[in-house]
């Protein structure tokens, strides 16, 4: 499996990026638009990081400039009915962060905002995917103290600050950041979609 290519950039259009690498080879790169934003002008060196879909009638090369961007990539087209030139078209329609935000909510709106993406199949890209990247987001905070995750053991919403404090971590929060912007806000509001949206207003209002 290709990982990874580094070369130079020969030209880029609209759902595509064609790279020349080592030993003169020319390979088409699909990417979303927001690694096309990001990649420089014809002529410059770059690298992708690359993931490769074998079907029985070819053989497509796909291309993040983050690793972050393919892992949601291969997130995305596990869903089912989702193939990977709509796992594309999600990934370009926002920022990552506002999109893993949109399937921790369950963000059917923003979502379906997709070129090809139904309400339908944007509630089953929040089904499939939510707790997935909770768990991402739990994973990569083991080892930290555990107080930051004590907002309120007892209280029966507890559930939902959890989940809010998950999205705000997967958002680049620390634990500790998130723990006192949502008890800042405490009391306010019981979804987690509605507590995140007041805790990162009461971050910005207190920067």
């Amino acid at each position: 499996m290709i990982a990874m290519v580094k070369g130079t950039l020969m030209e880029k259009s609209e759902g595509e990026a064609v790279v020349m690498t080592v030993g003169g080879l020319g390979l088409r790169v699909m990417c979303s638009m927001n690694t096309l934003a990001a990649l420089p002008a014809a002529g410059q060196e770059c690298a992708l990081y690359t993931f490769m879909n074998v079907r029985e009638d070819a053989m497509e090369l796909f291309g993040f400039c983050q690793k972050e961007e393919r892992d949601m990539f291969k997130r995305l087209t596990s869903v089912s009915g989702i193939g990977p030139k709509s796992a594309l078209g999600v990934l370009g329609s926002m920022p990552l962060a506002d999109l893993r935000l949109a399937i921790l909510t369950g963000d059917a709106a923003a979502l379906s905002r997709a070129p090809g993406i139904g309400k339908k199949t944007a509630q089953r890209i929040s089904l499939e995917l939510k707790d997935k990247l909770a768990q991402d987001a739990l994973s990569g905070a083991e080892g930290l103290d555990d107080a930051a995750f004590a907002i309120e053991p007892d209280a029966p919403a507890q559930d939902a600050l959890g989940e809010a404090l998950l999205a705000l971590k997967s958002l680049g929060y620390t634990p500790q950041e998130a723990a006192a912007a949502l008890k800042g806000v405490k009391g306010q509001a019981e979804t987690p979609d509605e507590l995140i949206k007041l805790a990162l207003r009461h971050m910005a209002q207190n920067m």
